[in-house]
């Protein structure tokens, strides 16, 4: 290939592709920000899972002794 017309082509797709960026920029800024009660909502769900599916070693050593 020509290297003028490689070099055109490189243009033309770097310009589409800032194009593309500048955008999904917009789009994402203009997106509305998530409401408080859902992130917290999701964190207490989160927070949930975590303490569910943590060991208790120190409940076990409790059951232990007073037996």
């Amino acid at each position: 290939m020509h290297p003028e017309t490689c070099l055109a082509l490189h243009r033309v797709h770097a310009a589409a592709l800032r194009a593309d960026a500048d955008a999904h920029r917009l789009a994402a800024a203009a997106r509305r920000p998530r409401d408080v009660r859902t992130r917290l909502g999701w964190t207490l769900v989160e927070l949930g899972l975590r303490l569910a599916a943590a060991p208790r070693p120190a409940a076990v050593a409790l059951h232990g002794a007073l037996r």
